[in-house]
């Protein structure tokens, strides 16, 4: 079931009604209404895979109640190794397979043998890097001891699928989300304003903002032998706002939606694209997994406390961990490197920790310093996205090829911004494809400031503060309302980060 469809809408206030207005007296009621939402929301897209996420549920409850009560660190050790080796395995069997069978099959070829190998037609289940992270971290903290397991078997499989962030994230954390099953909940008028102002930017980013990108990126690289390399490196432009506008725009809608059932989930976005470096960039995108990849990961391989080359091996582990887990293709796990390759100078050099605080917190406009700072990060972010984009390594190299040449400094093909509708107006003095490439850019522009006077927020219309009276932001909000309704007609389209 998409966020941005009809079933949604249908969906949502149903659930919310039955929440708080006819099973609110009880909170055990209430978790069960949210377990069964939640699996009713996740087997809309193929009922078949609520069974891998139920035994991954129940597996882990199990193996929590188990490492407490079990006397010997071996046993303890052994429990969590169960636990870890059984989720990884459904998620490297679902989503892993083929790419090592194809890669073992070239290995094999490349030296002049023939391997026979069959790979297997395999549905990736939606959502089961999210879920399958959530619930290891549920018990690597309990074997820790930060973390008391759970004898609430309906309010921990209502932590493991809760819907609104089940399928693309935030990764919650048990610590965070699990207690706050535990609790009762209370309906509080201003949380839920706040909820829906949310779920509103997020619909803004992914219909008007990411799927209208998405036309000229899907077009520019599925034919990018057919166009130079200024139109690429646009379409990369593209790119990046598409998959911000798509991935944070899930996760504004999902935190929203929780906080519509009085729960608070983690920020997973503050505004990357404002970023001075790298190493910043990296703090403000998916908070959720980066921070995940970091105490799950980096600090458990010794983090920098090695010294300089233990902190380089783990940087670089961790990138190209972080890349595979997107997807299974080459692509991603040199997408991971690349982002090391550009740390690691941060990192070697003691100032991947420099800017820590959102730019000109107590300022209007960035310095210029600043403001040059953000451009060249954001360009290198751009670049390194074409890694990401592309279908292969060839196509990348292909993509890069055209950008690095002399058809960079010719001028956008203007054949690609024809018989895309997308203009609220028309100007009749100017071409088509000129209208649509300036309304792309006025649209773009203005994303960017709302989201630039927001930066200091959780999103960027939390407060609407360059709107000083109520009829202004209630009309901002409508207009917002009525740009989204221009552009949901026809089939919703999927968020990007389903397929991860």
């Amino acid at each position: 079931m998409l966020f941005n469809s009809l079933d949604f809408a249908i969906f949502l206030p149903i659930v919310f009604g039955l929440y708080w207005f006819v099973f609110n007296k009880s909170i055990k009621v209430q978790n069960i209404l949210i377990l069964l939402a939640s699996y009713v929301f996740y087997g809309w897209w193929d009922w078949r895979f609520l069974a891998l996420i139920a035994f991954s549920t129940i597996l882990d409850y199990f193996i929590g109640i188990s490492i407490i009560r079990a006397n010997m660190k071996g046993q303890k050790r052994g429990l969590l190794a169960l636990s870890i080796i059984v989720n990884i395995g459904f998620l490297a069997f679902f989503k892993y397979y083929n790419f090592f069978v194809d890669s073992f099959i070239d290995a094999f070829s490349f030296f002049g043998h023939s391997l026979s190998l069959t790979s297997l037609n395999i549905i990736l289940p939606v959502g089961i890097s999210f879920y399958t992270f959530q619930t290891l971290s549920y018990t690597i903290d309990v074997y820790r001891g930060t973390l008391k397991p759970t004898k609430n078997f309906v309010a921990f499989a209502s932590f493991v699928s809760f819907f609104p962030q089940l399928v693309a994230g935030p990764i919650e954390r048990a610590s965070n989300l699990l207690p706050q099953f535990y609790k009762q909940r209370k309906f509080i008028y201003r949380d839920a304003v706040d909820g829906m102002r949310q779920i509103l930017w997020g619909l803004f980013k992914k219909v008007v903002i990411a799927d209208n990108c998405a036309i000229y990126v899907n077009e520019i690289f599925g034919n990018s032998e057919t166009y130079n390399g200024s139109t690429i490196f646009l379409g990369s432009i593209f790119f990046a706002f598409q998959i911000y506008g798509d991935f944070s725009g899930y996760s504004d809608i999902a935190i929203g939606t929780a906080r519509l059932f009085g729960f608070d989930l983690k920020q997973n976005f503050a505004f990357p694209y404002f970023s001075r470096d790298i190493a910043e960039f990296w703090r403000r995108w998916h908070i959720s997994l980066s921070t995940w990849f970091r105490d799950y990961l980096y600090i458990p391989l010794g983090g920098s406390r090695g010294g300089r080359f233990l902190a380089v091996r783990n940087t670089i582990i961790v990138f190209v961990v972080s890349g595979f887990w997107h997807g299974a293709n080459w692509t991603f796990i040199f997408w991971g490197a690349i982002n090391a390759f550009c740390f690691l100078p941060l990192l070697l050099t003691s100032r991947n920790r420099r800017n820590i605080q959102i730019v000109a917190t107590d300022r209007i406009f960035p310095k210029l310093r600043e403001l040059v700072s953000i451009v060249v990060t954001f360009l290198m972010v751009v670049l390194i996205w074409i890694m990401f984009r592309a279908d292969t390594l060839s196509h990348a190299l292909h993509l890069y090829s055209k950008i690095f040449s002399l058809g960079f400094f010719e001028l956008p093909s203007s054949e690609l911004f024809l018989n895309n509708s997308i203009r609220l107006f028309t100007l009749t003095y100017l071409s088509p494809a000129i209208q649509e490439l300036l309304f792309m850019i006025v649209l773009l522009v203005v994303f960017n400031v709302i989201e630039w006077f927001g930066r200091n927020q959780k999103y960027a219309i939390q407060k609407c503060g360059f709107l000083k009276t109520t009829f202004l932001r209630w009309g901002f909000y409508l207009l917002i309302v009525l740009i989204i309704i221009m552009y949901s007609n026809g089939e919703p389209q999927e968020f990007i980060y389903f397929q991860f």
